[in-house]
């Protein structure tokens, strides 16, 4: 039940279990101390006037007979008895001369030493009374002095400290309570108001963000981190925003294409040349989307995490020779080749994945570049860097930073086609392998691309892009 109380009123009633366990220690330590105080104050106030009495009956003859007008016996409040050996009262103030206030084993006792004895009530005083026998020394013999007093003024004290204690408790208890509720709904105002600002935003706008008051404590640093999420959350819808809209504007041209060629097919004046060039035409642009697909595919289980690596030995001059064969014959036939220059250096890496990458290296090179093609290899520590370099113009100073972005493309490549993605799967791949891919113009002209790649660690997960 207390699971489903609002948080303040939680605290409310935490706060009020504690002050209660406190007003009532506090009460109950009041009421001690102060019947301990008076109690104190009784009995050195009968320890006196016993010796006064005792000094009194050592002294004089007369005895306590006139003892009513002394300020030791006034009527009512103080009294006084003297008894011997035997328990015969000797002497003693008015109303008490009739039996001695002490029984035989009480009178044993107080021969031998001071005695405090309380009483419900005794001859002449109908309220508690408290007794204190002590022994004494007369021309008679062996005494005992017997002096008491009234309780009912401390019992009055103690009774009206009691009632003012049981009505001012639950008050003080009722006020501390809703104090302390206000004080709960203050401290948790900015959560509120947080919450409120949390149930207009969506994910239509951007830059909206949570209130935080100037306070630096749990609270303000909540609702900065929750700010920092909604920041990563907006740059991501933003990414997506992009990604979406480069991929919708990707694939309509291959599809507008390829819409075309099937139109101008239906049409009965073709001839079967013109069928077999739109039908072949048709099949580039199939292949055109399915690369684009697999890309996207790669991009979008990068950016989950989820981009399957699956490791084994490798030697990186075998891996190159591979890529190198695959993009042999289209190099001769723009004029151009592609050479290797690496020592055969072991890697613990997933090959089709290197291979995807290299092969997406090369074929940036062969759409960009110019001049002969250089795979090569070489080893830096617990890294191994597969690089592949052009002579062509290189990239434009201002492209570099963003080259590994996806769907970005320098204004000189956007007509020579491809969707901007295989630098974006480069990194992807490097990643994967908990390395990274770099890009550089060279010194003396020309392109540099290459990866990092720990030598023998364990590949993990992509990396989501950006960290």
């Amino acid at each position: 039940m207390l699971a489903r109380l609002p948080i303040r009123l939680r605290l409310a009633l935490a706060f009020a279990g504690v002050m209660a366990i406190l007003l009532t220690g506090a009460g109950l330590f009041l009421r001690f101390s102060l019947a301990s105080n008076l109690d104190a104050s009784i009995d050195r106030a009968l320890r006196a006037r016993a010796a006064d009495v005792s000094a009194l009956v050592a002294q004089a003859d007369e005895g306590l007979s006139q003892a009513g007008q002394s300020p030791l016996t006034e009527a009512g409040e103080s009294f006084a008895q003297v008894i011997d050996e035997k328990g015969r009262v000797v002497d003693a103030t008015p109303l008490l001369r009739d039996r001695s206030l002490l029984d035989a084993n009480e009178q044993a006792r107080a021969a031998e030493a001071t005695l405090l004895l309380d009483r419900s009530s005794i001859p002449g005083v109908d309220d508690e009374v408290r007794l204190l026998a002590t022994p004494a020394r007369s021309d008679q013999g062996p005494l005992i002095v017997i002096v008491g007093t009234s309780l009912e003024d401390r019992g009055d004290a103690v009774r009206n400290l009691t009632a003012l204690l049981l009505i001012g408790g639950p008050v003080a208890l009722l006020l501390t309570s809703v104090a302390g509720y206000g004080v709960a709904s203050a401290a948790l105002r900015p959560v509120e108001a947080m919450r409120r600002r949390a149930e207009l935003i969506s994910g239509g706008g951007e830059g909206e963000r949570l209130p935080v008051g100037p306070a630096r404590d749990e609270i303000g640093r909540l609702g900065e981190t929750l700010n920092e999420m909604l920041a990563r959350i907006d740059r991501a819808l933003a990414r997506e925003r992009g990604f979406v809209a480069d991929a919708s504007h990707e694939l309509r041209t291959p599809l507008a294409i390829l819409k075309t060629e099937l139109e101008l097919a239906l049409r009965g004046d073709r001839s079967t040349r013109d069928l077999r060039d739109a039908i072949a035409s048709a099949g580039e642009e199939t292949d055109r989307l399915t690369r684009l697909a697999e890309d996207l595919l790669v991009i979008a289980r990068s950016d989950q995490g989820r981009l399957p690596v699956r490791a084994e030995p490798l030697q990186t001059r075998a891996v190159l020779e591979s890529v190198r064969g695959r993009f042999t014959a289209r190099a001769a036939r723009e004029g151009r080749t592609v050479e290797v220059d690496a020592p055969p250096i072991d890697l613990l890496a997933d090959r089709p994945r290197l291979e995807q990458a290299l092969g997406n290296l090369i074929e940036n090179a062969l759409s960009h570049g110019a001049g002969p093609i250089t795979l090569s290899a070489r080893r830096s520590g617990t890294v191994v860097e597969l690089r592949v370099r052009d002579e062509g113009t290189g990239l434009p100073a201002d492209f570099a930073p963003h080259a590994f972005e996806r769907f970005s493309r320098a204004d000189s490549a956007r007509a020579r086609g491809g969707a901007g993605l295989g630098l974006a799967i480069v990194r992807a791949i490097a990643r994967a392998h908990q390395g990274e891919a770099h890009v550089a113009n060279r010194p003396g002209g020309g392109f540099d691309a290459w990866l990092s790649l720990p030598v023998a660690a364990p590949p993990g997960r992509a990396r989501p892009p950006g960290v």
